[in-house]
């Protein structure tokens, strides 16, 4: 008899690239590039599709009554992308607990292959239900180890844990504790 492969557990690229994805000329601002907003619909369809492979899409809303929510982010923008651009964005999971989820992501252009922005976000598992924090069932939690067991032999990203703040000129920029690491 044959394995039954639709029970096996999804297998993770590193990073998880995205499906190809176009800026619709209706996200164009005032100033003829993508408005900010629409980085994050782009960043939000990347995620939801490496989501619903771990096991954490609207079919999984549907039927758990829990969802996960950005609790943080922490978005740059490096270069600006036009009308029609097509783009891919790439999903890093750094590391994950019974309740939360820290990843980071990237969005390129998908033919010259340049960054346009990044962001390093905290995601929370809720209860819909009630609207609390609440913890990942045991399967979620297996897949969630496999993508960061495939993700750890990725680099950290150099912007991971980047602290805004306005740089000057002979001033003394924030340093961590000895011993302290960002995450």
């Amino acid at each position: 008899m044959a394995p039954d492969w639709s029970k096996a557990p999804a297998l993770f690229f590193a990073p998880y690239v995205s499906s190809p994805m176009r800026v619709e000329p209706q996200w164009i601002d005032y100033n003829g590039h993508l408005n900010m907003a629409f980085y994050n619909v782009l960043f939000d369809r990347a995620v939801d599709e490496l989501f619903t492979l771990v096991g954490l899409g609207p079919d999984y809303a549907r039927e758990q009554n829990a969802s996960f929510f950005v609790a943080e982010a922490h978005v740059r923008y490096l270069r600006e992308l036009m009308s029609g651009d097509p783009v891919r964005v790439t999903v890093q999971l750094i590391d994950f607990d019974d309740k939360r989820m820290h990843y980071f992501m990237e969005l390129r252009h998908a033919e010259e292959g340049w960054l346009s922005a990044t962001t390093e976000n905290m995601s929370l598992h809720v209860d819909l239900g009630t609207k609390k924090v609440a913890n990942f069932p045991s399967d979620i939690i297996a897949n969630l180890a496999l993508l960061k067991a495939a993700h750890a032999r990725l680099s950290r990203p150099e912007a991971l844990g980047r602290v805004m703040s306005i740089a000057r000129r002979n001033e003394p920029q924030p340093q961590l504790a000895q011993g302290t690491t960002r995450h």
